[in-house]
């Protein structure tokens, strides 16, 4: 009688396992909504396009990096030139027992340094003109009579001088900003100036 007992146990254990794979098979033919296929269809679709973004993305960059890496050589290449030519030039008039007098720049940097007190009109409306508003504005001018006669009347209120390739582009690097959007935004990278120059 214990025997079959024992027997009949194994039965009864594999038909209360078998009832997990029936509820899973009749869960299965339940119907999705439409709803969520639809959403999974979308997020699909928006994944392949996110996808396809990133991968044109990419290899733009790479083409701009090749660009950008060939232009900073040919600069580089044409300043180290003109060191060596200026080099050149300076022993060659030493040599001789002459000087060598360097060419006038071509760029200013002009910065405000003094407020509106005691100001006279035609001084205010120069350094309106200059785009120098407020005290510390600072602004980069092309060299010409004008511009020299302009800085001449209002000295006393704006310091300047000459600056050089290093100078400048740490100022850029450092304080340097665009308006993109309305939005004054640092120029941290070339994609700032790229969606500003439309280049």
């Amino acid at each position: 009688h214990r025997r079959r007992r024992l027997s009949s146990y194994p039965r009864r254990l594999l038909s209360h396992e078998a009832q997990p794979v029936e509820m899973a098979s009749e869960a299965a033919k339940v119907a999705v909504p439409e709803k969520v296929i639809l959403k999974r269809r979308r997020e699909e679709v928006w994944a392949a396009e996110k996808k396809q973004k990133v991968a044109a993305e990419k290899i733009k960059a790479a083409e701009n990096t090749k660009v950008i890496y060939a232009r900073a050589e040919q600069y580089a290449g044409e300043y180290e030139a003109q060191d060596k030519e200026l080099v050149q030039l300076k022993r060659e008039a030493r040599m001789k027992g002459g000087f060598y007098v360097s060419p006038e720049a071509k760029l200013l940097f002009v910065v405000r340094i003094r407020g509106i007190n005691a100001m006279h009109p035609k001084t205010k409306k120069i350094l309106q003109l200059l785009r120098l508003r407020q005290i510390f504005n600072g602004v980069f001018l092309k060299v010409n009579k004008a511009t020299i006669n302009m800085l001449r009347r209002v000295e006393p209120y704006v310091a300047y001088g000459y600056p050089n390739l290093k100078s400048v582009r740490e100022l850029i690097y450092k304080r340097g900003y665009g308006k993109l959007n309305k939005q004054r935004i640092p120029l941290a990278n070339n994609k700032v100036i790229e969606e500003g120059l439309g280049k």
